[in-house]
């Protein structure tokens, strides 16, 4: 079973180098760095608005509250379609794919700067998520095909790291821009470099093929394959187990007095996040499973010392390291398990993780403010630990297959076992 898809007609549409095949062997990294641009704009542009409310709320004349949902709207987008559109752009080539996607972000981020009709900012929200939602059923898939088998998980890694960046340095940087020159400009802002990455991608990412019409994956038989149902239920509740604490961080820290700490333990937290990512990117290829288990664990142990030793700074920072190290790598082990898991089907296996990611997104945000409304925040962390709890089960128990005790992976210079 192939472990990336389209694997053969990658290598038939890849022409020969003329270096004796050297060039298979290495990272295209100027390509894969364009990947991970395009996965810092995608999750930026999603959480931009949580630190730019009050101004936009003021000049859309709607309350913040209401301002907040054009971060459920953009989660919607995606999990109403990223499913039937990597169905229906299956043969659609990687690269034209890929421009398009981004060409949506300029798009809906223009119009976002530039709107003061709240309907018409919300309606350039939903086309955000829509392009969200081509671009993560695309990326993950796109980096694998870049790499040799053996650096696959590697270049995963690196394109990933758009994440953690966006989280700890973009949210604060388009914050702080937002504060100093208004928040229109914040968003013109992700115009502008959209642009750039749209010239950067013709310029450096290479093209593939997609699928015949023969070879396009289907939805729902995907689900019977062997690995791929636990990968997703993994993915749906420990993504709903960091959204819950993440989202509501500012809150959680301002009642415990540290609310002048929320900037430098999310620069921690971003910090540990990108360290994590170069660890699994490094030991994936080997140690997917046991990966997996120790990322869990480790936000375990950061939930368990924000609910128990929460009163003590410093414990609350070692927490932050710790939730980084744990949750950083996540996505690339979730996406190369299910690309693994799903094979010949592994583009539809990456839309319905990147559905039910954001589904726990926005379940994450809900089920928060019903438990900071009903309980408090305190509860946060010990949610975590309860949701953590069949997650790490699910891993130990799919061995077989989705968490495989042993990657099946080809040996470097190997055709691919069809």
């Amino acid at each position: 079973m192939s472990t990336a898809p389209d694997t053969a007609a990658d290598s038939a549409a890849t022409p020969d180098t003329g270096t004796g095949g050297q060039e298979q062997q290495k990272l295209r990294l100027l390509a894969l760095l364009a990947l991970a641009t395009a996965v810092f704009i995608t999750s930026l542009t999603e959480t931009l608005p949580a630190g730019l409310l009050p101004a936009m709320s003021s000049d859309l004349r709607v309350s913040e509250s209401a301002t907040g949902q054009t971060v459920t709207i953009y989660a919607i987008g995606t999990v109403l379609t990223a499913i039937p559109l990597t169905s229906a752009t299956a043969g659609w080539r990687r690269k034209r794919l890929l421009l398009t996607a981004m060409a949506g972000f300029a798009l809906a981020n223009t119009v976002t700067a530039v709107s003061s009709v709240y309907e018409l900012t919300m309606v350039a929200r939903f086309v955000a998520g829509v392009a969200a939602g081509l671009a993560w059923a695309l990326l993950a898939g796109y980096a694998r095909r870049m790499a040799p088998v053996h650096l696959q998980g590697k270049a995963i890694a690196i394109a990933m790291a758009g994440i953690p960046v966006a989280l700890s340095v973009g949210v604060p940087a388009g914050t702080f821009l937002g504060e100093a020159l208004g928040w229109r400009v914040a968003f013109l802002s992700m115009t502008a470099l959209t642009v750039l990455l749209l010239l950067w991608i013709v310029a450096a990412v290479p093209d593939h093929p997609g699928q015949g019409r023969g070879e396009r994956p289907r939805m729902l038989p995907t689900l019977r394959i062997p690995g791929v149902t636990p990968v997703l239920f993994v993915t749906l509740v420990f993504v709903l187990a960091h959204t819950i604490l993440y989202a509501y961080i500012a809150t959680f820290l301002d009642d415990l007095g540290l609310g002048d700490s929320t900037g430098p333990v999310l620069l921690v937290f971003g910090a540990a996040s990108l360290a994590s990512i170069w660890i699994v990117g490094a030991k994936i290829h080997q140690r997917l499973r046991g990966l997996t288990i120790a990322s869990a664990l480790l936000v375990a142990v950061a939930a368990a010392l924000l609910a128990v030793l929460a009163d003590n700074t410093a414990l609350v920072f070692v927490a932050a390291v710790l939730w980084g190290l744990g949750w950083g790598g996540v996505p690339t082990l979730l996406q190369t398990a299910v690309g693994d898991a799903g094979g010949d089907s592994a583009d539809a296996a990456q839309a319905m993780l990147v559905t039910l990611w954001n589904v726990a997104m926005a379940g994450g945000g809900i089920i928060g403010g019903i438990l900071l409304d009903l309980v408090g925040s305190d509860s946060f962390p010990w949610t975590v630990l309860l949701l953590l709890l069949p997650v790490i089960v699910v891993v130990l128990y799919a061995r077989g297959a989705g968490f495989p005790a042993t990657r099946h992976v080809p040996q470097v210079g190997a055709p691919d076992a069809a």
